[in-house]
Formats: C-alpha cells, structure tokens, sequence
C-alpha cells in the first residue's frame, strides 16, 4: 500500500501531514488540532499516532485536543521528551517500524533545537523535515549550533535525491528571495522562483519538493561549491564557515 499524503495548512503559516499506510495513519506535527479534525473527518480517517519532530509549540499545540477526541498515542524525540506533551513512546535516533512503504526511521537533526528529528520513509521517497531542512532554507538555530545544523543538513542530503522534502512552514517566497542575494545567477534557482511566485498566486503550498531541487537551489545546503563561495566572498573559507555566514545573513534579511 503506498502512501496517501495530505498536507495540512495550520496556524499562520505551519504545515502537519497526515500520512495514511499500511500501519495505520499517523500525523506529522500537530500546530493546531481544528484544520487536522476537519480533514480527518472528511475522509473518514482516524489517526493512530502523532509523531512529533520537536517540541515548539507551533507543532504541538494541537496534541491535548486530538488525544482527546480520537485516543491517538503521540511519539517524539526522547531527547525533548521533557519540554513535549507527554509521549506513549520516546524515539531514539536510529529507530526504524512500520512495513513495505511505511517503514520509517528516525534521523536526528538538532540545530534548530537540541532533539529535532525527522521522519523518513525510504521506501516511499518521503522525509518530513519540520524547521531543519526547508525549501530554500534551513530553521534558525535556536538552540544548538550552526555546526549541528550543518552536520544535520549534511545527513539529509545524503538521502535519495528523488524523495521528497515535506517541511513545516511556507516559507518558500521569503526564502526564494533570500537565496537569489546569494546566486541570483543560478538558472536552477532562477526557475524555481518562477514556480514559486506561480503558485502562492494560487494559494498553493510550496514547501514540499524533491531532495533533488533543494540540492541545486538552497543556498544552506550548498555552502561548499565553489559558486557559492565565490558569490559572498569567501573563497578560502570551510565548508561550516561559509554555511555560518549565509545563515547570519538570512538571519539578518
């Protein structure tokens, strides 16, 4: 049974996932809980598990009030488990379950914060990032260090470039205008603004996209080609100092 993905919009600008396959149906993230029952109902779903990637409140929040209404057991990195809602299993890096396309692992990803993980389904092609690996970008570094975001992004873009990324915000325009300060000669980069701009003039969502893309356009995950350092002036510099400075630029943006 493949996987049937429905990105939710939540909040102002977060996304949760619903990911129906054959071990049930899980929900990635949970900022509020009132978008996630609407299409939960339409469909005649019932979630067996939420599955937290880390423990701000704008992927939490919506917890309390779907345990309430459907017994859903919720699970997240042990590593927060004492800032998230209470967890029914605390995941270590590494763990993998689920069958045939629902097999998932657990990649850890701090930087952001400290314990943030992500969910990848191999089988499927499908990683949900939350706030480490975005399009275009990367979370801000809150709480651990922009060499554990490096390390982290650098995991990431070791998976199969066909998966597909599935992060939790819309951030693509503010991110798509960041990055062309830093390649604005890309033509990879270029054409993907264009689809971009095309489709938040549709209302459509922009934060799911190939492994393959963000390899080409983001300017976090590229901070060591030759390009890039040549773009912002840092031609001699390491790979971590160049992703350092791109990120204090953005921070700053």
């Amino acid at each position: 049974m493949p996987l049937d993905i429905v990105t939710v919009p939540c909040l102002k600008d977060n996304y949760a996932y619903i990911v129906n396959g054959p071990d049930g149906i899980a929900l990635i993230d949970a900022p509020e809980a009132k978008p996630l029952i609407n299409v939960l109902e339409h469909r005649g779903w019932v979630p067996d598990v939420i599955m937290l990637t880390h423990h701000h409140n704008d992927h939490t929040a919506g917890v309390a009030e779907l345990c309430e209404q459907y017994g859903c057991k919720v699970m997240g990195p042990a590593a927060e488990a004492d800032k998230l809602p209470e967890l029914d299993m605390a995941l270590e890096p590494g763990f993998c379950g689920g069958t045939d396309d629902g097999l998932v692992e657990v990649i850890a990803v701090p930087g952001h914060t400290l314990g943030h993980v992500a969910y990848h389904y191999p089988e499927a092609g499908v990683m949900f990032t939350g706030d480490s690996l975005m399009a275009f970008g990367c979370g801000r570094i809150f709480e651990g260090t922009p060499e554990m975001m490096w390390d982290s992004l650098q995991t990431l873009a070791a998976l199969n470039p066909m998966a597909i990324v599935c992060s939790g915000h819309e951030y693509g325009a503010a991110n798509a205008a960041f990055a062309q300060t830093i390649e604005p000669n890309n033509p990879a980069l270029i054409s993907r603004v264009h689809m971009i701009t095309a489709a938040r003039a549709k209302g459509q969502p922009t934060a799911q996209v190939p492994l393959s893309m963000e390899l080409q356009t983001n300017p976090f995950l590229r901070a060591s080609q030759p390009a890039v350092k040549k773009a912002i002036g840092m031609e001699g510099a390491s790979d971590l100092e160049v992703f350092t400075e791109i990120r204090a630029r953005k921070d700053k943006f």
